[in-house]
Formats: C-alpha cells, sequence, structure tokens
C-alpha cells in the first residue's frame, strides 16, 4: 500500500509537467485552488514581493449567531455564539506554479472540546498545489476531499446556516493525502472536472498509530451548459443572476478501507476498524435568480456495530443510512432571498435502535450586504423525529445571523 502511495505522487509530478499557463488578471491576486473553495466578494489583503516571487494574502471571516431552540420534552432554551471565526493565508513561493493554502480556526464550535489524548483542531487546512497550467492541479496535504457539492463549498457560502442533516452525518471531509485534479471550465460550452484523492482516511489532525489502511476518492463534475458566471459553482443562490440556465451534474465515490471513526474522517472512535464506502450525488441548477439543489448520499457498511471488549454493553456504530436533499431559492433585485430546503434520512436497520430517523424543514430570508462576504440570516427549521418504536418527536429552533469577511 505504502508503494501504492509513493507510485502516485510520482505519476501525479510526471504526468502535469505541461507549459505554464497561468492566467490571472493584475487587480485580483485571488488565486482559484480547487481543494479550498473560499468564496469571497473581496480578495482579503496581498503582498506580492517586488521581484514576484513571493504572494501573501490574508483574510477572516467570522459568524456570530443567536439562537431560540425548543426540543420536545425539554425546556426552551437561548444560545447565543461565534459558530465560525477563521483565518486564511495563501499565496506562491517562487513560482505562480507552487502555491500554499493555510486556513486556521479558531470558534469553540470549529476546534471542538479538548480531551485528553486528542489533539486540539486550530488546523483546517494546510496544503501545497503544484499548477502547471490552468487545467491541471497537484494537491499535497490536508485539505477537503472531493466530495458532495454542498461541503466542499465553504461555509460562508451557505444560504442557510448550516448545512444539511445528510452533510452531517454522511459525508465525507477533510482528510491527508494527495489529490489530482483536472479541471475543463468554459463559459458557453460543455465543461467537466476530474478529481481523485488518496488519503489516510482519518481526518484533519489525526496523530493515531499508523496503519495500512487508507481511503480513495473520485469526483466528476459535469456542466452540460458551461460554466456559472464568475464560480458560480462554489456558492449558493444566483447571486449573480444567470442570463442564461446552467446546471451542475456530479457525483463522487469513496472508500475507506478500515475506518477507525463512525463517520470516516468524523465521529467518535470506533472499538473495532470498519471498512466503508459512501456514494455523493448532486444536482444544481441556476437561472435569473431562481437556484435549485438536489442532493442524495448514502453510506454502506458491513458489521456497523463495534462493541467495547471490557464492557458489552458500550457501543459505537457506523453511522450507515442514506438521505435525500431539496433546495429552492429566489433572488430579488432589492438583494434579499428567501429560501426553502427540506432533507430525509434514514439509517440501516442495524443502528435504528440507536438512533431516529429524520424529516427536515427549513425555511429562511437572507440579506445581501455584500454578497455571502456580508450578509444577514434568518431560519426556522423545524426537525421530525421517528424512533425504532414508532414514537415520535418534533424539535425546532429560530435563528439569527450575521456573516462577515474579506
Amino acid at each position: 500500500m505504502k508503494k501504492l502511495f509513493v507510485a502516485f505522487l510520482l505519476i501525479c509530478y510526471f504526468g502535469t509537467t505541461a507549459q505554464v499557463i497561468i492566467e490571472r488578471n493584475k487587480n485580483n491576486n485571488d488565486l482559484k485552488l480547487s481543494a479550498l473553495p473560499y468564496y469571497s466578494y473581496g480578495k482579503g489583503v496581498g503582498l506580492t514581493s517586488p521581484d514576484s516571487l513571493f504572494q501573501f494574502n490574508i483574510r477572516f471571516r467570522m459568524q456570530n449567531r443567536v439562537t431560540y431552540l425548543q426540543n420536545e420534552d425539554e425546556e426552551s432554551a437561548v444560545d447565543g455564539q461565534i459558530r465560525r471565526l477563521r483565518l486564511r493565508f495563501d499565496g506562491y513561493v517562487g513560482d505562480p506554479r507552487f502555491l500554499y493554502a493555510i486556513q486556521l480556526s479558531f470558534a469553540p464550535g470549529d476546534v471542538g472540546e479538548l480531551r485528553e489524548g486528542e489533539n486540539i483542531n486550530v488546523i483546517r487546512d494546510a496544503v501545497f498545489y503544484y499548477r502547471p497550467d490552468t487545467h491541471w492541479n497537484v494537491v499535497f496535504g490536508q485539505t477537503k476531499l472531493p466530495g458532495n457539492r454542498q461541503r466542499i463549498n465553504s461555509s460562508g457560502a451557505l444560504q442557510l446556516t448550516d448545512r444539511t442533516i445528510n452533510n452531517a452525518r454522511f459525508n465525507i471531509d477533510r482528510d491527508f493525502g494527495v489529490q489530482l485534479h483536472h479541471l475543463n471550465e468554459y463559459k458557453d460550452k460543455f465543461s467537466y472536472n476530474f478529481k481523485t484523492a488518496i488519503s489516510m482516511g482519518e481526518g484533519r489532525n489525526a496523530t493515531d498509530a499508523p496503519d495500512n489502511g487508507l481511503a480513495y476518492t473520485g469526483n466528476i463534475e459535469l456542466f452540460p451548459l458551461g460554466a456559472f458566471t464568475r464560480e458560480g459553482a462554489y456558492f449558493e443562490g444566483d447571486l449573480m443572476r444567470e442570463p442564461k440556465p446552467k446546471l451542475l451534474l456530479a457525483g463522487a465515490y469513496s472508500f475507506n478501507n478500515r475506518a477507525r471513526r463512525t463517520q470516516g474522517q468524523l465521529g467518535n472512535d470506533l472499538f473495532q476498524k470498519r471498512d466503508m464506502q459512501s456514494l455523493l450525488l448532486d444536482a444544481m441548477l441556476k437561472y435569473q435568480g431562481f437556484s435549485f439543489q438536489a442532493a442524495y448520499m448514502q453510506r454502506f457498511a458491513d458489521d456497523a456495530i463495534t462493541v467495547d471488549p471490557t464492557d458489552a454493553e458500550n457501543i459505537e456504530f457506523i453511522y450507515a443510512g442514506h438521505g435525500f436533499d431539496y433546495q429552492l431559492s429566489y433572488l430579488f433585485l432589492s438583494g434579499y432571498e428567501i429560501v426553502g430546503r427540506f432533507s430525509t434520512q434514514k439509517v440501516i436497520d442495524e443502528i435504528y435502535q440507536y438512533t431516529p430517523n429524520t424529516n427536515q424543514y427549513s425555511i429562511g430570508v437572507t440579506r445581501y450586504i455584500w454578497e455571502h462576504a456580508f450578509k444577514a440570516q434568518a431560519e426556522f427549521t423545524l426537525d421530525d423525529l421517528t424512533y425504532i418504536d414508532n414514537a415520535t418527536k418534533q424539535n425546532w429552533y429560530i435563528r439569527f445571523q450575521i456573516e462577515i469577511g474579506i
């Protein structure tokens, strides 16, 4: 397996020594990094050395929110927090073909609770890019795997305050490894992207003892009507008010060999390692202010339940099952947007006794002040939970959030 990993690195390097064609606007210091989309109306604050051998760009963003929650059979509660607070640095060193990107997180919800024996999760992305031309990217380091569209997109580019329940449970996430991307996007004709990855399968900032289980991911994106305006596939809502219909169809598959965690790159540690597979399908359509998204996600795993060898009553299970997401919105000329979303999630029979099936309904209103980089969002979300004994519960919340960044 180690030989395969090394061979893949060599193929990525020698297979991409094409002529250097870096198309960059002198008035735009933004670098399109295919594994790390980061929507921003502004382009941050940048420095370029006089000899143009070094570029450093810095950005920040934060999400401040307050939520009123009402869970059935529980007292109501109010929660106020800094949901996300992030810094990103990117640029190149020595040559525009050799790029870097670093993203750090500081909010408690990003870093997570500090537990004995676990790492603090400040580092989200630390990745090196070799970009010989506009079509190829070789990526080495820790960043997002090429999975579901909503997960690939920055959390700052969402129409609602969080991703769907299926993204939270079934998706693949950040990992350390090597990726190879072949990008072919054109404005007014059929376009496509291919992305592959071989990664550790353990998630971000993992320092567990090495093993021979890796994760293998492949992704294809099709643009039958041409690429979206201003990278519009990387943010939700039709902010560009596409004059012609634009369509994205995408699919990804990931196999995580000997995974250690309940959700592959995320979740609690399993008591025994398991193989798991993920299937992720997406569609996105934008036209004259209307935007529609649909997604299907599924995780497969045999023998999903693992048992503590010292206590048979203590278990950890792989969150396996499937779900659908549907999202529809319209952006008014005034800068206000209305959005509705429905998600349904069903787990496999083996784990149904431990976790419910869920239907989620969300409606929201967004006021774009400076596109996604500065916006105010209000949202109402209702969860319908159904348990194995046919018992049901309803939980809901109302939330207000402000996002700002550069």
